[in-house]
């Protein structure tokens, strides 16, 4: 997914709305309280997809981390959105040919803040914080965390190895115990992808896991919408339900939940809140939170 960085918030009056208890005057009547997940961690402040970003979110209070995953040459699956390595790692290759001993030589934070050399005062690069981070690992920290968390996976497409990643990812979600309900709670797993086929693969692979369709295109929801299984979640992204607010209605109104992408302002929370939809993802899970009173 594409992160919106917003800038200064700003007051916007939208239908719904009335003014009060103390949010810039404006809170949505019996305003919905959606999951507050972090888009590849808390990436607005630390460089996204390394363990240092989501422990940020963790420690915020984030409910959920949503990560993308990619198939290195030798079989790990990797958290790096881009298929190639230029803007996060500052070096020529591709995810898919490069083997992870390759990417854990690669410094993947310093793009974040390339003026940090120059600050006295910031602190020494960890490499455990800041280096390439597989997807076993970032499980492991939710596994490990001292309450539930969920995580949200999204698959990339289309990639040299097709079908393949997700397989891996049924594979290590089976490791945790994580493809069926257990002591009574859902898998905190769910798969994403704006690729229908890559769900449709993972729903046969582990029918027990949640899965969410990302749209991007409003054009892509008449045929998606009749298309989805009928648990899955449907995942928006904002740009789309603010440009286009019938059909954002019409989402939330087909029975799915609603899953959308990437809320970054306070005027982005309210109006999912006014739909009711059940989760935002976020590059700023502290502000999210802060604002849900959280």
């Amino acid at each position: 997914m594409t992160p919106s960085y917003a800038g200064a918030d700003t007051t916007v009056l939208i239908p719904g709305f009335v003014a009060g208890n103390g949010h810039n005057g404006l809170m949505p009547p019996s305003a919905a309280q959606p999951q507050v997940v972090a888009h590849r961690g808390a990436s607005f402040e630390k460089a996204e997809h390394t363990l240092g970003a989501y422990v940020k979110a963790l420690d915020a209070g984030a409910q959920g981390l949503e990560c993308d995953v990619r198939l290195t040459a030798d079989g790990h699956l990797v958290c790096v959105h881009d298929r190639d390595l230029r803007r996060t790692a500052a070096r020529k290759g591709l995810v898919s040919t490069s083997n992870l001993e390759d990417l854990e030589a690669l410094d993947f934070a310093s793009w974040k803040n390339p003026w940090a050399d120059l600050d006295d005062e910031a602190p020494d690069r960890d490499a455990r914080l800041d280096g390439v981070l597989t997807l076993r690992k970032l499980l492991e920290a939710v596994a490990d965390y001292d309450r539930r968390v969920e995580v949200a996976i999204e698959t990339k497409h289309p990639t040299r190895y097709g079908g393949l990643v997700e397989r891996r990812v049924v594979d290590l979600l089976h490791d945790f115990g994580w493809v069926e309900p257990s002591n009574g709670e859902p898998s905190p797993a769910r798969v994403m992808s704006f690729s229908h086929a890559a769900l449709q693969r993972t729903e046969r692979l582990a029918p027990g896991v949640r899965l969410v369709q990302l749209i991007e295109r409003p054009s892509y929801w008449p045929l998606l919408g009749r298309a989805m299984g009928a648990d899955w979640v449907v995942g928006p992204g904002i740009e789309l339900l603010t440009k286009h607010p019938r059909l954002a209605e019409r989402m939330v109104a087909s029975g799915h939940d609603v899953h959308v992408w990437t809320v970054n302002s306070e005027a982005e929370l309210r109006r999912c809140q006014v739909l009711g939809v059940q989760a935002i993802i976020t590059d700023r899970p502290a502000y999210m939170l802060e604002l849900l009173g959280k």
